[in-house]
């Protein structure tokens, strides 16, 4: 008789999610069995949760959700080596071919057949999670828990605000939720004299704020060109991170760019989005887009984390996961950062 385990599912399609008993996984050949200590909600969740357009069209019920976590290797496939029972580990959730060209180059958030985890195949949101040796990150035991558990998106706004060089540079941010948060710290600890992030949701702004922007911008009530001013910015930012995936915001972003500037892109809009190519051009503006991670972006937040840097402000609740509604809910609300679930105790 199989082994069985609680895990958060997508039963079938449509919104919500049901907590049920299924197999616990078992370790093929090259992958690894991790127990699940502790979890937390991404925004790519909430769209399942909801069961939006863009979860109608890429999950296939049911399944297992999650992908953000840290545990503990709980058993080893056949043939993996260097790795223990018991090591605190988390893991890269895009499972790639490790066959192309961009495989090849290292460049794995480019490979074009990968598997996500929680998304194309079984995921986190469970007791134990089996992922290949390949994915899997050692974790020091020094580092908080609740921290590791998003080091998923803590890797994507890594990656987006190392993208340039940040010592000196005035920064804008545009969307303040928790990678935008996230990424503000980031530039701050990297040495950048500006940090100024836009949104529209004040909750989320004072978020920011706690995490040491130099201001932090409502679009609705308050003018970025003012505040520019009064931060002292008289060409523009040299640097901009693009999270919301708001057209609007990103046509904002490009007109308070100095020329010579350069942005990277993260945020995924649900829409296409219009562009002033004549401002890009003759602002001789520089776009890049991001997506997931890079693996050594794993290493610089375990130490960027162990230097000084807190992103503890952006974890705003913790519910044990028998009560994940309740993180659901928090997340849909618009009033929260990061929802950590704890898998640790029965």
């Amino acid at each position: 008789m199989k082994q069985m385990m609680d895990a958060i599912v997508k039963p079938v399609a449509g919104p919500g999610l049901e907590l049920r008993k299924v197999p616990v996984p078992e370790p093929g050949p090259g992958e690894v069995l991790i127990k699940i200590h502790k979890t937390a909600i991404c925004g790519t969740d909430v769209h399942i949760y909801n069961w939006d357009p863009w979860a109608q069209l890429h999950i296939k019920p049911p399944m297992t959700i999650g992908h953000e976590y840290v545990g503990e290797i709980a058993a080893l496939g056949a043939g993996v080596s260097g790795l223990t029972v018991g090591q605190r580990v988390s893991g890269e959730g895009h499972i790639t071919c490790k066959r192309c060209r961009n495989c090849h180059n290292g460049d794995i958030q480019w490979c074009k057949d990968t598997i996500g985890v929680g998304v194309d195949r079984d995921g986190a949101f469970a007791e134990y999670v089996c992922i290949p040796e390949s994915n899997v990150i050692l974790i020091d035991e020094s580092l908080d828990e609740d921290v590791v558990a998003f080091f998923d998106a803590f890797g994507n706004a890594t990656h987006t605000a190392l993208m340039f060089p940040l010592i000196g540079e005035d920064v804008l941010i545009t969307g303040a939720g928790p990678i935008g948060i996230i990424a503000a710290g980031i530039c701050k600890y990297a040495g950048a004299r500006r940090v100024i992030i836009t949104d529209i949701n004040d909750y989320r702004l004072e978020l920011a704020r706690k995490m040491g922007v130099d201001a932090a911008v409502n679009t609705l009530t308050e003018d970025l060109v003012q505040i520019m001013h009064k931060q002292g910015l008289t060409e523009g930012f040299d640097v901009g991170l693009e999270m919301s995936g708001n057209g609007a915001a990103l046509q904002q972003m490009i007109g308070a760019m100095r020329n010579g500037g350069k942005i990277a892109l993260l945020g995924i809009s649900n829409k296409p989005v219009g562009l002033d190519m004549n401002t890009i051009i003759t602002k001789g503006l520089t776009l890049q887009g991001i997506y997931g991670r890079r693996m050594d972006n794993w290493h610089q937040m375990s130490y960027m984390v162990q230097g000084g840097l807190d992103v503890t402000p952006v974890i705003t609740h913790r519910f044990h996961y028998t009560e994940f509604e309740k993180g659901f809910e928090a997340m849909n609300s618009g009033r929260s950062g990061k929802v950590v679930l704890d898998w640790t105790q029965k």
